[in-house]
């Protein structure tokens, strides 16, 4: 049976519920699944709890699901650069559970390793270790941290071969591929699809028993998440 969808509203059908967990990749705007984050939004699910680094910015990535209030709660760890994000949260309508960066990735390994719950000094003495229970591993404090068990994980990737084998490209690999392990369903978007055996075996960066379904979402726009631009030196 053929993993490859032609559509990322395709890709999703039935798969999708009100209230449900999704585990996102993305690390800012960069493996952001933008085609697959477009069909949650046309869906109209609600209520979504949503694990992800971070939260895009605003009306671009997760911050379109922000914008129509599809998402009840985040978990991440960088959201300086969502202002909706920001007002939702001071105004108490969004629920956050921020997280340190090491940590979530770790969560979402656990969850996909089937491990429920890890020990990590990170976070020990600050707000985030508040309401965990804690233990001490010779003579140090650690906090409990539960891996994340999502009911979908939806990844962007740059090519995958036609049973669903994948490679990340550089900074794109980082959070989409914890965040793959550990959905129930997993949903990627690629920029490029080949046809099986393509790929020499060790540069296979997630392999196909993690994929359930699969688009190439091509072509896509590059987006800079923050733009700064130097000065010219006077002649």
């Amino acid at each position: 049976m053929t993993k490859i969808f032609s559509t990322a509203a395709d890709a999703l059908h039935g798969a999708l519920h009100d209230g449900m967990t999704i585990a996102c990749g993305g690390f800012g705007l960069s493996g952001m699944p933008e085609r697959l984050i477009d069909a949650v939004v046309a869906s109209g699910v609600k209520d979504l709890t949503i694990a992800s680094n971070n939260a895009g910015i605003d009306n671009v990535g997760l911050g379109k699901l922000l914008r129509t209030r599809q998402v009840k709660k985040m978990i991440s760890s960088y959201v300086g650069e969502n202002k909706e994000f920001e007002r939702q949260y001071l105004a108490g309508e969004l629920e956050v559970e921020f997280c340190p960066q090491g940590t979530l990735a770790e969560r979402m390994r656990a969850g996909g390793a089937g491990i429920p719950g890890f020990y990590t000094k990170t976070g020990v003495g600050t707000e985030v270790a508040e309401g965990k229970e804690a233990k001490t591993f010779d003579g140090e404090e650690y906090i409990l941290e539960r891996g994340i068990f999502a009911d979908l994980a939806i990844i962007k990737a740059w090519r995958a071969d036609e049973s669903g084998n994948i490679m990340f490209r550089k900074t794109a690999r980082n959070f989409n591929q914890p965040a793959a392990t550990c959905g129930k369903i997993c949903v990627a978007e690629v920029e490029e699809i080949v046809p099986t055996g393509s790929f020499d075996p060790d540069c296979i960066h997630l392999p196909s028993i993690y994929i359930n379904r699969l688009i190439c979402g091509a072509p896509y726009e590059k987006q800079i998440e923050f733009r700064t631009v130097r000065e010219r030196e006077s002649v």
